[in-house]
């Protein structure tokens, strides 16, 4: 037998039923499942950088769990289900592929007028526009809708990216890398000053600055840290092989010792 998404939202009212649901799962609400959701989140992107392709299966299904039990906590509370969300979507991406859809039905056929990839993105975003100035009760700002939720990376290269579209940019990479020196130098003085919160308001400056680095650069900043994350992962565990190969004491072995180790690792293409 072979269960359905009929069968994924029946039991998603099994586990919230006040009589014989689970206790956890009805004590939930919208903000308590957040940091679930974040967390299926990255282990999908993790299972995906690993290439875990026999794993990701079941890490989809985890991260599609948690839409489910938004919907579910969106009927008992807002009076809108799973198969309504299904129906906002769908007409959204419709109406944001008018190139693929040209009628605005699924069963439109694409026109025969080939766009590139940098005009079908321009559309994309005037669409946005045009359905963030349909909301009611809100002045359209350039930079609304950004997720305050997002990770601090991804939300800072979104900012950018949202005031580049309006001209507020360099028109190269040379000087933000000006930037970035003149955000080390003021971080420099923080720290000589011993000011604690201009140092964290420093730090956060020159991140922002490489965060725009990365984007001038074309290079997501998310995944270029993941990736040293993980390098570093990768040459700390050679170290410790060898220490454990060793002795079996760090203390043992100076910073020096240490750090032989790690260039070896990184010779080793670690």
């Amino acid at each position: 037998m072979r269960y359905t998404l009929d069968d994924l939202q029946t039991l998603m009212a099994r586990l919230r039923d006040p009589e014989d649901g689970c206790p956890w799962d009805l004590k939930q609400d919208f903000a308590s499942i957040v940091p679930h959701t974040l967390e299926e989140a990255y282990e999908v992107a993790d299972t995906i950088e690993r290439q875990d392709w026999q794993h990701l299966q079941g890490e989809l299904g985890d991260l599609l769990f948690q839409v489910i039990f938004y919907a579910r906590l969106a009927e008992e509370q807002q009076g809108y289900n799973f198969d309504d969300i299904v129906d906002t979507l769908v007409k959204k991406l419709i109406r944001r592929h008018p190139h693929v859809f040209p009628e605005g039905t699924l069963t439109s056929r694409r026109s025969s007028t080939a766009l590139d990839e940098q005009q079908i993105k321009e559309t994309w975003e005037v669409i946005k526009a045009e359905e963030r100035g349909e909301k009611p009760f809100q002045e359209p700002r350039v930079l609304d809708d950004i997720p305050m939720a997002l990770p601090a990376l991804n939300r800072a290269e979104k900012l950018q990216k949202r005031a580049a579209r309006v001209g507020f940019d360099w028109g190269d990479v040379l000087p933000v890398l000006d930037k970035i020196e003149e955000e080390i130098a003021e971080l420099r003085e923080a720290i000589a000053a011993g000011d604690q919160l201009e140092m964290e308001h420093e730090l956060g400056d020159l991140l922002f600055a490489q965060v725009n680095l990365a984007r001038h650069m074309g290079v997501n900043p998310e995944t270029a840290l993941r990736y040293t994350n993980q390098k570093f992962t990768n040459r700390f565990n050679y170290i410790e092989d060898q220490v454990e190969r060793s002795s079996g004491d760090w203390q043992a072995f100076t910073l020096d010792e240490l750090d032989h180790w790690w260039n070896e690792a990184k010779r080793k293409g670690l």
